[in-house]
């Protein structure tokens, strides 16, 4: 084999000019994708320069120096992420997946009355500070496990599981989030807490759940007899208020139909009194015939009939069973007085 044999034959030459032109065209790729970057609306940029903290871009469309001498890190600022503990969320949406492992290490947790109570909750942060995110801290996400967990299982621990349980949880969630977001403050993370969420709590499974259980299931009792005990109130005291007012009301309208017949009676008196004074004799006769007709009004017969719309004396017998028409008041063997 000769020596023309064993060099490699190319179908064009390589010259200087050829060379030159690759190394130019590579070069200008290398500017076209390294110099320009792009920022999401949800995001902003930092842009370091040979490692060190140069400027903050806000989203668009920006330009930095090519060949990785500027180089930019884009952060999440307007996203709110969340983060869970105790639980996991494979999947979120209209149907929610939750992992199936379970992590105590989390959850578990030491009240003040010396019980144990299974706590999960989760928090919403947002990262107001890229800088600090990037650069303070070593590893952001473990750190804000790391103080959330610290700070739940404190606030936990100064209470007994009654209060946990109870009406205790607006508060812990408050006091979180105000000692996590003064935390990460003085840590300079760049994070603010904007939510604290106690999503479940448990006492552990068990005797002592079976026993809470029976706890709750009697406060809900008392709870439903509270209500109904409320309600059977709230029906009765309205009417007998209603009725006590009808009394007085009556009692009142009573009270001022006598008052005004009294002040009639006493009117008419004095006129009377005048007009007899004026005519003595006139008035004389007036009155008898007036109380001759009181004496005489008809109300019920000696014989039991009803004679209120009959104005007839009570002496005449209705019934015509004597010669003359007037009552036998010998009747049934009685006579006036009693006799017999």
């Amino acid at each position: 084999m000769s020596d023309n044999d064993q060099q490699p034959r190319f179908s064009f030459k390589l010259n200087g000019k050829a060379l030159t032109l690759v190394v130019i065209v590579l070069v200008l790729i290398g500017i076209a994708t390294t110099s320009f970057f792009v920022v999401d609306q949800t995001e902003e940029a930092v842009v370091t320069q040979l490692g060190r903290y140069d400027r903050t871009a806000p989203p668009g469309l920006h330009f930095k120096i090519p060949f990785g001498i500027e180089q930019n890190y884009n952060v999440p600022t307007q996203v709110v992420q969340n983060m869970q503990f105790g639980f996991r969320v494979e999947s979120a949406g209209i149907n929610t997946t939750f992992s199936q492992a379970d992590f105590p290490e989390e959850s578990l947790m030491l009240t003040g009355d010396l019980n144990i109570v299974d706590v999960e909750w989760i928090i919403q942060y947002r990262i107001d500070e890229p800088v600090n995110w990037l650069f303070n801290v070593d590893e952001p996400i473990r750190t804000i496990r790391d103080i959330s967990q610290s700070v739940v299982n404190r606030l936990v621990g100064d209470r007994s599981i009654i209060d946990v349980l109870g009406d205790e949880r607006p508060n812990i969630e408050v006091l979180a989030q105000e000692e996590m977001n003064e935390l990460f403050t003085q840590y300079g993370l760049g994070v603010n807490v904007t939510a604290v969420r106690l999503q479940n709590i448990v006492p552990p499974v068990g005797r002592v759940q079976d026993a809470f259980e029976d706890v709750n299931r009697a406060v809900q009792d008392m709870n439903r007899l509270i209500n109904e005990g409320r309600e059977e109130y709230n029906r009765e005291i309205p009417r007998a208020r209603g009725e006590a007012e009808q009394v007085v009301q009556i009692a009142r309208g009573y009270a001022a139909e006598r008052v005004n017949r009294s002040r009639g009676d006493a009117s008419r008196f004095n006129n009377v009194l005048t007009e007899y004074r004026d005519e003595p004799e006139t008035m004389r006769t007036r009155l008898y015939y007036e109380m001759i007709e009181d004496v005489f009004l008809p109300t019920q017969d000696a014989q039991g009939d009803d004679l209120a719309d009959r104005q007839v004396p009570d002496l005449i017998d209705r019934n015509l069973s004597n010669f003359i028409p007037l009552l036998n008041l010998q009747q049934n063997g009685t006579v006036p007085g009693g006799q017999q």
